[in-house]
């Protein structure tokens, strides 16, 4: 099994910035690749910003955050992927922006390069045969904060080679991460429980239950969750959990998937949670 030595990753928002500081920060050499110079300076100031703070937490050197800095290029051409080992797209979850990317992808990508989605519910398998190698494909679906979290659901499509699962969970280990298989089904395992859950709690909201503040303290004293699924839901992106319970909604088609009245008219408003400043709390003050 060829050893993986350098990865592209391909949206530099908050997914993808957290990827590549995780790869850098772990020896690899990163191109991370936006659409524009502006999404990218975003982007780089974000791993900055996460670097400092490891820095004054003493978990990192002041050497050390040099050194991982110096492992991430940016590019806003796709083409500049094309000596990539690794290939890890983090843009929207919109499927027919994921086509023309993973098209585009493919025409550059060198043969033997793995191809990773960290889409948090659309198919591997569809979005593998948006490609002419759906055996080197596979899923990687890290979890928000990335630099924090462990866990990265490994999903397999159904032609997912073995060597592409075992090159795959093997580059995760060396990430410090704890690679966990799931099957390739809408939501994978994470997003089909958590988001059922997120939803129930803006029904409980809109029809007036309990208050934003009691949903979530409940929810954190008597489950012990760190944090409410109302403020995760504002972490997450409301736009997020949206299109994540719409691809649960239409693939399963089961009405418990249906996406709570209130979450559409928070999005349909641009209230989104934190990266507005507004979503089920007040984030501006």
């Amino acid at each position: 099994m060829t050893e993986l030595k350098t990865v592209g990753v391909i949206g530099a928002g908050t997914m993808g910035n957290g990827i590549a500081q995780v790869f850098a920060a772990n020896g690899f050499d990163v191109t991370l690749v936006d659409t524009s110079e502006e999404f990218l300076s975003r982007g780089t100031a974000a791993i900055e910003k996460s670097l400092a703070r490891l820095v004054k937490k003493e978990k990192i050197s002041e050497d050390e955050a040099t050194a991982i800095r110096a492992r991430v290029a940016g590019s806003v051409n796709v083409s500049d992927l094309a000596g990539c080992d690794l290939i890890v797209e983090a843009i929207t979850e919109n499927e027919d922006v994921k086509r023309a990317l993973w098209q585009a992808i493919d025409a550059v990508a060198k043969a033997d390069a793995i191809l990773a989605s960290n889409t948090s519910s659309i198919s591997i398998t569809r979005l593998a045969a948006m490609t002419s190698r759906p055996e080197r494909f596979i899923g990687m679906h890290f979890m928000n904060p990335v630099p924090i979290m462990k866990l990265v659901e490994i999903i397999k499509g159904h032609d997912t080679s073995a060597e592409t699962l075992a090159a795959t969970v093997e580059t995760t280990k060396r990430l410090g991460k704890i690679p966990v298989e799931a099957n390739d089904y809408p939501g994978f395992v994470a997003n089909r429980i958590l988001m059922p859950m997120i939803n129930e709690a803006c029904f409980a909201l809109m029809e007036g239950v309990a208050s934003a503040e009691n949903i979530d303290e409940i929810m954190k004293l008597g489950m012990a969750h760190p944090m409410g699924p109302l403020r995760l839901a504002d972490f997450i992106g409301l736009d997020v959990c949206l299109s994540i319970l719409e691809v649960l909604h239409s693939e399963l088609g089961d009405p418990k998937y249906r996406p709570c009245p209130l979450l559409r008219k928070l999005v349909a408003a641009g209230h989104l949670g934190d990266k507005t400043g507004r979503g089920f709390f007040d984030h501006r003050s």
